[in-house]
Order: structure tokens, then C-alpha cells, then sequence
């Protein structure tokens, strides 16, 4: 999800205001989370460009770079489009219809005659 963001939402010095969603997933402990960002671009004063991530109101570094698990500190992250880890935790809540377990009785039909409904 990118979406950018009009004159009107420049912060101070910000030339552009990118908002994107990312989706986490980690290796290491299996915890999953998704978290907006605000991308700044910034001109320094020398001309040169930068960015600065912006996630919850704090200055925070690139989720691209290296990722870290808020559970486990692992960083052997991936990287995945928002809503991934919403789907899943919903597919794992759904309830699920587990056929009985036991001997399955099938129609039994003499040869020659006619087939059961």
C-alpha cells in the first residue's frame, strides 16, 4: 500500500509524504505484525536527498534494512504486503468442519441391477 500524501501533509522541510504499510512475519519464533509508515523526503543542505521512516509519531529506522521481531529481536524477518498476517490470524479463528472419524457405509448394489440413488 503506498499512498502519497498532498501539500498539505508536508512536515517541516519535507519535500514528499509517502505512507506504506508493510506486513512482518519472523523465522525465528513464528510472530507476525503489520505496521504503517510515513516516508519524509527530505532535501539537506547541500541538495542531496534522504528519507526518514516515521512509524506512531517517532523517527524509526528503515523496516527494509534490517527488520527486527518485537518478540524475539531475531532478524530473520520477511518482508511481506499488509494484510498477510490479518488473513492468516483470521483463517487460524475460523471455525473449522473436521469430517467424523470412523467406518464410511457406501450403498452396496448385486451386480446386473439398478444403480442406487
Amino acid at each position: 500500500m503506498t499512498e502519497i500524501s498532498g501539500p498539505g501533509a508536508l512536515r517541516a522541510g519535507a519535500t514528499a509524504v509517502v505512507t506504506e504499510a508493510y506486513a512482518f512475519a519472523c523465522m525465528r519464533c513464528g510472530y507476525g505484525w503489520e505496521q504503517a509508515y510515513e516516508i519524509e523526503h527530505h532535501v539537506d543542505a547541500d541538495g542531496r536527498t534522504f528519507v526518514l521512516y516515521v512509524a506512531d509519531g517517532r523517527i524509526v529506522p528503515s523496516p527494509l534494512s534490517r527488520p527486527t521481531c518485537r518478540s524475539c529481536d531475531g532478524h530473520v524477518v520477511r518482508i511481506l504486503r499488509p494484510g498477510r498476517v490479518a488473513s492468516a490470524r483470521d483463517a487460524a479463528h475460523r471455525e473449522r468442519r473436521v469430517p467424523a472419524v470412523g467406518p464410511v457405509e457406501a450403498p452396496w448394489a448385486q451386480e446386473g441391477s439398478a444403480p442406487l440413488p
